[in-house]
């Protein structure tokens, strides 16, 4: 079975208040069994524009990777990031055919 992702591009206008987000989004990603891939580590855009943080994060499957976002937990993270953060998320199905080579 496909796992599912979440794929993030952020701005984040306040870093201190964005430390609230991500200890309430810690409790929904808990709960979904959620895993950080790629948490706001060194990037470099080689093409289009892109925002300064990004964040891949992986569920064992697309279905729980929907559910993780409409969970009342993450929707009370979510009203905290709000205000202090400009975000692109997209919630994409993994690949898991074959593979070159």
């Amino acid at each position: 079975m496909a796992k599912g992702y979440w794929i993030a591009h952020v701005d984040v206008d306040d870093a201190e208040a964005y430390r609230a987000y991500q200890a309430a989004n810690a409790v929904a990603f808990g709960k979904h069994g959620a895993r950080f891939l790629v948490r706001a580590g060194r990037s470099e855009a080689k093409e289009g524009a892109l925002r300064s943080r990004h964040v891949v994060i992986e569920f064992k499957d697309y279905a729980t990777a929907l559910a993780c976002y409409e969970s009342a937990e993450y929707r009370a993270a979510l009203a905290l990031r709000g205000p202090i953060a400009r975000s692109d998320l997209v919630i994409v199905e993994g690949y898991d055919g074959a593979q070159p080579g």
